[in-house]
């Protein structure tokens, strides 16, 4: 889904460039015109951002996840069938909006949600999702202009919307709000969306206005101060909605400002050499001259799916900043460049920003606590935007849009791109000389447990600073090594009375039965039925499966939790487990609680009941039919076909809970 949610606008926006003569003649209107359309998009797309944290706080996030795709689907069709300028903004606007929504609401469950194993893989995406989608923007709007059409690539965005809102229907699990305790902030939400778009829209209108004319100066400026003053108050606020404090110190500051000028400089270069090379090449043969941009985008994601959970992310970053300034170079060699030297330097500069931003995102992230992350991230999220799509409209007006093409003006543009993706390099070795780093490899499990970072950062400036407290870094991440990994939560002391290991088999006729209990009906029906159907008095453990965001069960009525912080969905789920086994001592069972963090579910069950050695393993299966049972799958069926042990399953039915536990709507498998 995260695929599907970020592809399309992301993708669309590297390839508008070549697409928009073509869109502004069939609209009837001016490429000044859609240049305020894209500038809009790219204003929601910051806004979202922030719109996203504060929405996930407070309501059912994976209905919103729903309702953020069905808006992406619907800004698509609006685009792709505008009759007139106005349509296609609004569309546009929509897609650039849902897609920072839709970021910041599917990324946290995607990196949380499952085992540290998984991460690998979530980093791969993440950093393929984010910049091979843009790498292959001018390839795709160049191939498209080649038709002289464009509306065909916009289906294809609306087709893909599509898909993914499909998926999100067929695979629907509701969730909880993220944390019902955290602050309400319409202050910044408002200098968000005052300031982004008051900022954008200046910024397009350097398309045909000189820079001090009020109309671009005025909006342009304001709204930067607006992002500042933003940053200034989520800073101070006793009880901010955007985490802003924790990342001023060495290492996550250092992120901020290598994924900032990264962004910038990278985004500014390829956007001044395409321009440049318009007018010469083909549409179709400029879009192929980038196409080692893409090839590098997939090799650096494959790289960083290796070095992320290694000392090496700290070096990978600077890497890919001083590749970055080389592709820079070479693209300003000969301007416009031609196209070895555009191959070559489209190839250093996709190596560069591929190996910087995202690790240098993940530098800040693992600074911090996970279950900050939505938080976090946001902020982070909404500073590259600025970088990635206000810088570049800002130096293609001094390059381009003053003096024509070409102009001596473009060869200072790109070495204020060399000088970005340098500064940035010798900031965050200044900083990491200054602040005494160490680099270690992040401790992943004590990360993943939501309550502490995967290192310590040292203040700013420790070194400048006698007596300021140093942080042990190889101590941490040699207590986590060492503390084996995985995070195990159980509800009760008291299961140390089950039966644990087969020797303990010599002294009980007959283990355990295991209810999975995630809290709902169905389940709850499953324990009844097992109470008439099986004799009284048999030992039970009640075990609720968890995970953080998504969480993966029911809560009580009235408990308040932090969605993303392991230790709070936990504590909510031994609740949970606690209730269950209060039902199962109603219906006849000496039963004790159990909560264990795991995903897949099917796999914690089945692990849980030969751990616990289970004579039975009881669960409901909740009713999914047709094309979204076989996407979504059932746990109950898939606990059926992976476990040696006799199980039994409820089915949910007709009637209420009485006339369900009347009639048998079970069966077993191995009995």
């Amino acid at each position: 889904m995260v695929v599907l949610f970020l592809v399309p606008y992301l993708g669309l926006s590297g390839a508008l460039q070549p697409l928009t003569p073509i869109i502004a003649a069939q609209l009837h209107t001016s490429e000044q015109t859609l240049g305020i359309g894209y500038g809009l998009a790219n204003a929601g797309y910051a806004v979202g951002t922030v719109l996203a944290v504060q929405l996930a706080q407070h309501l059912p996030q994976r209905r919103l996840t729903v309702s953020y795709a069905a808006l992406l689907v619907i800004g698509s069709v609006l685009a792709a069938t505008a009759t007139g300028p106005a349509m296609f903004i609004v569309g546009h606007v929509l897609q650039g909006l849902c897609t920072s929504l839709l970021l910041i609401a599917s990324t946290p469950p995607l990196i949380l949600g499952y085992p540290v194993a998984k991460l690998r893989s979530t980093a791969v995406i993440f950093n393929l999702c984010i910049f091979g989608a843009v790498a292959a923007g001018p390839l795709i709007g160049g191939a498209q202009a080649s038709f002289d059409a464009w509306r065909p690539l916009f289906w294809i965005v609306a087709g893909i919307a599509f898909c993914g809102l499909v998926m999100s229907l067929l695979t629907f699990s509701d969730a909880p709000p993220a944390d019902l305790s955290a602050p309400r902030d319409p202050i910044a939400i408002g200098l968000a969306a005052t300031g982004s778009v008051a900022a954008f829209f200046g910024a397009a209108e350097l398309l045909t206005h000189r820079f001090l004319d009020p109309v671009a100066a005025i909006p342009l400026l304001v709204g930067v101060a607006l992002i500042a003053v933003l940053i200034v108050y989520e800073y101070r606020a006793r009880h901010p909605l955007l985490i802003l404090r924790d990342l001023v110190s060495t290492i996550p500051l250092t992120g901020v400002v290598v994924a900032i000028c990264a962004a910038a400089a990278a985004t500014s270069a390829i956007a001044l050499t395409s321009t440049v090379q318009a007018p010469h090449y083909a549409p179709l043969h400029l879009g192929l001259l980038y196409i080692p941009e893409l090839a590098a985008a997939v090799l650096t994601a494959i790289v960083f799916g290796a070095v992320f959970s290694t000392r090496f992310i700290h070096y990978y970053a600077l890497a890919g900043m001083v590749i970055l300034a080389a592709g820079v170079l070479v693209l300003r060699t000969v301007i416009p460049p031609g196209s070895a030297l555009t191959l070559a330097g489209s190839a250093l500069v996709g190596i560069g920003i591929g190996a910087s931003v995202v690790p240098a995102l993940f530098l800040a992230g693992y600074s911090l606590r996970s279950a900050s992350i939505q938080r976090v991230f946001a902020i982070l999220e909404l500073l590259r935007a600025i970088a990635a799509f206000l810088i570049a409209p800002i130096l293609l007006h001094f390059a381009v849009t003053v003096t024509g093409l070409p102009s001596a003006a473009m060869n200072t543009a790109l070495w204020i791109c060399f000088g970005l993706s340098v500064g940035g390099a010798v900031a965050g070795v200044l900083l990491y000389v200054l602040g005494r780093v160490r680099p270690t490899a992040p401790a992943l499990d004590r990360w993943m447990g939501g309550m502490e970072p995967a290192w310590e950062s040292p203040p700013l400036l420790a070194a400048l600073r006698p007596g300021a407290p140093l942080p042990t870094l190889a101590a941490a991440a040699a207590a986590a090594a060492l503390s084996g990994g995985g995070r195990l939560v159980t509800a009760s002391a008291g299961l140390s009375g089950l039966p644990r290991r087969r020797a303990v088999r010599e002294r009980e006729a007959v283990g355990p039965v295991l209810f999975a209990y995630d809290g709902s009906r169905v389940a709850r029906l499953a324990i009844a039925e097992a109470g008439r159907q099986l004799p009284a008095g048999r030992d039970a453990l009640v075990l609720t499966v968890w995970r953080t965001f998504n969480v993966g069960f029911i809560p009580e009525p009235g408990a308040h939790f932090d969605a993303a912080c392991a230790d709070s969905v936990g504590e909510a789920a031994e609740q949970t487990a606690a209730r269950g086994a209060a039902l199962a001592g109603e219906a006849g069972f000496t039963a004790q609680p159990l909560a264990v963090q795991g995903t897949p579910a099917a796999k914690a069950v089945t692990d849980a009941a030969d751990e616990h050695d289970a004579s039975l393993i009881v669960l409901g299966a909740h009713r999914k039919t047709g094309l979204g049972g076989r996407v979504a799958g059932s746990v109950a069926a898939e606990v059926a076909s992976r476990s040696r042990r006799p199980v039994m399953i409820v089915h949910d039915g007709a009637g209420d809970e009485a006339a369900l536990s009347r009639r048998p709507g079970w069966r077993q498998r191995g009995l």
